[in-house]
């Protein structure tokens, strides 16, 4: 029979709400009300009140779910349009499904539209969810093979979550040790549009601005112990160019070749899940290494990748904060570190004219600049005043208030200006320790400025003037520095980081924040380099014998698993003969034939018969061979064959004629 059955349209319309539901968080509003006129028009169909579409309705609903993307996405290409194109699908199909073919089409849209629904959140939360319309789903398709008179949903639904439960062991096999295969091709992902970090050029006033986000950049979690917090400075990129304004990255090559550095003092080993960032550099403590393969260190020591980084991402890095960097550097590169624009800023530069007639050695006119900021009245803000075209002197001599930035480009600029080469670094400082996990989180608010000047023999030596001026920054960070500045945090009003004095509330978020980074770490995290060095660790590599006779080994026992599962040989015959009966029972309950208490078996079955005429033959042979093996000394005749043939009679929804009650009687 090719109609629908009720039960199935049922978990269709269930799982259609199910799969929406987080789809709206980017979907236009429109799909939402898409849904509910469909949804209503296909109830009216099953009740027979309209009728199916013509096509011509098909086509005109077709060309307004289109126009409908193209307004609200500006395309109908791309990942975020293909998105609420297939979302318009799976709700239209729903309208014109006629069969059980069609029925399955729409199913297998849900199941895709479930796994679409991870490149917008592929959080603990919303992997945790995507069992309720999976689940749904799978209860439609089950429904899908059961009478067209089938009525009762929750049977279904309990088969549905049991066929799950049982593809656990599986899936869990499947995910540990199916090989991981790269991608063939990556897309920009439509979640990171106005993603907040980092730019690859930097004014006075950009990094202040982050201080009012709360959102997170990235985790880190060390080997062994943490290093001192004022030790944590997390390079992201370097600025070379100044143009009196702004300053900005120079052009860089790969310069693992033609840099030289050499390892001093400990090596620092740690993990890093870097937020998408829709940038290329990552963020890392000087000087690293890793072993991902699409990522170089470049010639100004940050480390970048070939392609942006439009999802989560997972990297290893090792760092010696104390390496030696260039102690010889090439003209061009001391040229570009000694560039300034030809005029502007007077005061800065006559400033540094007398430092360097002060101070004969580079380290000297270092310090006392240092000084200068220290016992000067400097302040530190998220809000600074407003500087004019020359904004090193306005900083240095009129308003002497900013943000890490302004510190650090009037820093490399006076030192420029007195022939050192300086630069700009940005990235990170600190970070806030989850004790939950023994990891840093490090969020947009801890954003930083500091300098590089080189000396020879020496090489690049790291300088942050901010520490100067607010050194608890530095220590204890941001939300020490700015107690009571309205400018903190300010755009995440909500945020659970502005109620960190609350001790019963930052220790449910530092819990929280730990289970996802734990669902980060070792499950979306889980790819080819990590499922090598799990199956190293536990196995030995990745022999492809080894392998082969692990998965062998692992099939056999679930194979074993299953048919125990299955056969139960542990429970005795007798058990098993009352279990039958039960289930016996329970199959004449759910059309009203309830036993009676003292009711005996036969007469219990004869009453059946009378009001199942049909099934008749069905129930004489079930109570026939049960009695044969309980009462006699067992038969051939099996009666659990005997109810399963009873059950494949049985209609799921009886209609009975008025003329008999439920014992079988005639009525008065």
């Amino acid at each position: 029979m090719n109609a629908i059955p009720r039960v199935a349209l049922v978990w269709l319309l269930v799982a259609q709400v199910l799969v929406i539901l987080p789809h709206l968080a980017y979907m236009p509003l429109w799909i939402a009300a898409m849904w509910v006129g469909c949804a209503a028009w296909r109830v009216q169909v099953f009740r027979m009140r309209a009728g199916y579409p013509r096509a011509w309705v098909k086509l005109a609903l077709a060309l307004l779910a289109g126009a409908g993307v193209w307004l609200s996405r500006g395309s109908l290409v791309g990942l975020d349009a293909g998105a609420v194109l297939l979302i318009a699908a799976f709700i239209l199909k729903l309208v014109e499904m006629k069969t059980r073919r069609d029925a399955l089409v729409l199913v297998f849209l849900g199941f895709f539209a479930v796994v679409v629904g991870y490149l917008f959140d592929d959080g603990f939360l919303a992997a945790l969810y995507s069992l309720l319309p999976v689940t749904a789903l799978l209860a439609a398709l089950i429904g899908l093979q059961q009478s067209a008179f089938a009525s009762r949903p929750w049977p279904t639904l309990r088969l549905a979550g049991g066929l799950l439960l049982q593809a656990l062991p599986l899936m869990l096999l499947l995910f540990l040790f199916f090989p991981r295969l790269g991608p063939l091709w990556s897309l920009p992902m439509p979640g990171n549009k106005g993603v907040t970090g980092l730019s690859e050029s930097m004014a006075p006033g950009d990094i202040a601005e982050l201080g009012r986000s709360a959102e997170l950049a990235f985790r880190v979690r060390f080997e062994g112990a943490l290093p001192p917090r004022e030790q944590l400075y997390w390079r992201a990129l370097t600025m070379e160019r100044f143009d009196g304004r702004r300053w900005a990255q120079a052009p860089q090559w790969s310069g693992e070749d033609a840099l030289h550095w050499q390892k001093r003092g400990p090596e620092l080993r740690y993990d890093v899940i870097m937020q998408p960032s829709s940038q290329p550099w990552l963020f890392a403590l000087d000087v690293a290494q890793t072993d991902q393969t699409d990522t170089r260190l470049m010639s100004d020591f940050h480390l970048q990748r070939r392609q942006p980084v439009e999802q989560r991402l997972f990297y290893r890095v090792s760092s010696w904060p104390q390496a030696l960097r260039e102690s010889s550097i090439d003209p061009r590169t001391r040229w570009r570190n000694l560039q300034l624009p030809m005029h502007g800023n007077p005061r800065a530069r006559a400033l540094a004219d007398e430092l360097r007639q002060a101070h004969a050695q580079p380290q000297a006119l270092v310090a006392a600049l240092l000084q200068r900021f220290n016992h000067e009245p400097f302040a530190y803000t998220l809000k600074p005043p407003a500087t004019g075209a020359d904004g090193v002197d306005d900083f240095l001599f009129d308003t002497r208030s900013g943000f890490c930035a302004h510190y650090a480009g009037a820093m490399a600029f006076v030192l420029r200006a007195a022939g050192i080469p300086a630069r700009v670094v940005a990235g990170y400082q600190g970070g806030e320790l989850n004790p939950a996990g023994n990891y840093l989180l490090v969020h947009q608010f801890d954003a930083h400025a500091w300098v590089e000047y080189w000396q020879p023999e020496q090489g690049w030596l790291s300088v942050d003037p901010t520490y100067q001026v607010a050194p608890e920054r530095i220590e204890q960070g941001l939300e020490q520095a700015l107690a009571g500045d309205s400018e903190y945090l300010a755009d995440a009003p909500l945020s659970p980081l502005r109620y960190r004095g609350l001790p019963w509330l930052n220790d449910m978020r530092l819990a929280w924040d730990s289970l996802n980074y734990g669902w980060q770490r070792w499950v979306l995290a889980y790819q080819g380099e990590q499922q090598g060095a799990f199956l190293q660790r536990w196995f030995g590599g990745l022999d492809p014998t080894r392998l082969g006779l692990l998965l062998g080994a692992a099939a056999i026992l679930s194979v074993g698993l299953l048919a125990l599962f299955l056969l139960k040989p542990w429970q005795g015959r007798g058990d098993l003969r009352s279990r039958q009966l039960r289930r016996f029972e329970r199959l004449l309950e759910m059309h009203g034939l309830r036993r009676s208490p003292g009711e005996g078996l036969r007469s219990y079955g004869e009453r059946a018969a009378r009001v199942l005429p049909a099934q008749a033959p069905a129930i004489a042979a079930f109570v026939g061979a049960f009695e044969a093996q309980r009462y006699g000394h067992g038969g051939a005749d099996d009666p659990g064959l005997r109810l399963r043939a009873l059950r494949r009679a049985l209609p799921w929804r009886l209609v009975r004629t008025p003329t008999r009650d439920g014992r079988g009687e005639e009525q008065a």
